[in-house]
């Protein structure tokens, strides 16, 4: 007879709410300890494109002053394509490129050269296109199969923490410079989907997922409490498909479990970049 057979009924239940009671109130803290986002709102894509490359900027050039070294997190999705600017007079030349250290907040579990490939969308649309050095450009390796390519990763920050490439929060997880986050139209923010578990992680850095709602369904995710142990997180998001997550992450506390980008806090600061049309449903 195994240990499970041996709990009665009852106490099976009052674990269970337990469990219930303890993700609630996790959720809770993590939303009241955040601090109010910045919301930055701009007529055209241009100017959140503009703005954005000021924005990166500025950060690259204040890390790389206090520490020479700037750690950036990209995510997927159209993000890249508001990085055009960065690519440009006077930007291009005035960053220090050299001193860039980028990673992902999460990746699709398939070849580098995929078109599902996040590090490939952003190497094609930008990373190919500045000066940065690839041995400073960090891919999951895709040669390992999803949990494997979770653990791996994670290995690998953990050893660039203790060469201090990455900062190391008060909370012991990673603490990177500037995390550049999207968010789908269901709220989900990295890989942590709503109704998911590993939105619920508060151990590991970097966790996986085999059934993602949205695909491809295997992938690896930077965990919260890495995203939210960031010096500054940066939400870019246009169009009108997305007014209305934008809306129930930045407008009045909805009932029932807040959307995973509800969650978002950062040790500085967290931004939003809204074009007009994301931002179209704010009071």
């Amino acid at each position: 007879m195994t240990s499970s057979q041996n709990l009665s009924p009852k106490l099976i239940l009052y674990l269970t709410l337990i469990i219930i009671i303890f993700t609630f109130v996790s959720n809770s803290m993590a939303e009241t300890n955040s601090q109010k986002p910045k919301v930055n709102i701009f007529n055209t894509k241009q100017e959140l494109a503009i703005s954005l490359a000021d924005y990166t900027a500025n950060l690259s050039e204040k890390f790389i002053k206090e520490k020479g070294i700037f750690t950036v997190v990209l995510s997927g999705g159209y993000l890249i394509d508001f990085l055009w600017k960065l690519k440009e007079a006077p930007y291009v030349e005035s960053i220090d490129w050299s001193k860039w250290h980028v990673f992902w907040v999460d990746e699709r579990v398939v070849p580098r050269d995929h078109p599902d490939s996040n590090y490939n969308l952003a190497f094609n649309g930008f990373l190919s296109k500045v000066p940065i050095l690839i041995g400073n450009v960090y891919a999951i390796n895709d040669a390992l199969p999803t949990e494997g390519a979770a653990e791996n990763y994670e290995a690998r920050l953990k050893e660039l923490v203790k060469n201090n490439v990455i900062a190391k929060s008060s909370t012991g997880f990673p603490k990177f410079d500037l995390m550049l986050l999207g968010m789908g139209p269901d709220g989900h923010v990295a890989s942590l989907f709503p109704g998911h578990p590993q939105k619920n992680e508060h151990e590991k850095w970097v966790t996986y997922i085999k059934d993602s709602p949205k695909p491809p369904p295997d992938r690896i995710t930077f965990t919260f409490p890495v995203i939210n142990s960031a010096s500054y997180n940066a939400f870019v998001m246009s169009g009108s498909g997305e007014a209305e997550a934008v809306k129930k992450v930045l407008g009045p506390k909805p009932s029932g479990e807040p959307l995973p980008g509800r969650l978002v806090s950062a040790e500085v600061e967290v931004k939003w970049f809204l074009d007009k049309d994301a931002a179209a449903l704010l009071e």
